[in-house]
């Protein structure tokens, strides 16, 4: 997986797989969803700063070995 932040143009870009990308979907005016063949390829979201979605804010579970 790799997150690229384009700050002088708000764009946040997440990419999941290196595969081609088969189809582009528009969830919504600002956020895109590309897909491969085995599933989501990559999201580009739109004015990511100024709706909230970055900086991004990764929790950790960690679960105690009984």
């Amino acid at each position: 997986m790799k997150i690229i932040y384009y700050e002088e143009d708000d764009i946040l870009f997440v990419e999941m797989s290196k595969g081609p990308i088969v189809r582009d979907e528009s969830v919504s005016w600002n956020v895109n969803i590309g897909y491969t063949t085995e599933g989501i390829g990559e999201i580009t979201i739109l004015d990511a700063r100024k709706i909230g979605m970055y900086p991004l804010q990764i929790e950790r579970v960690v679960s105690e070995a009984a």
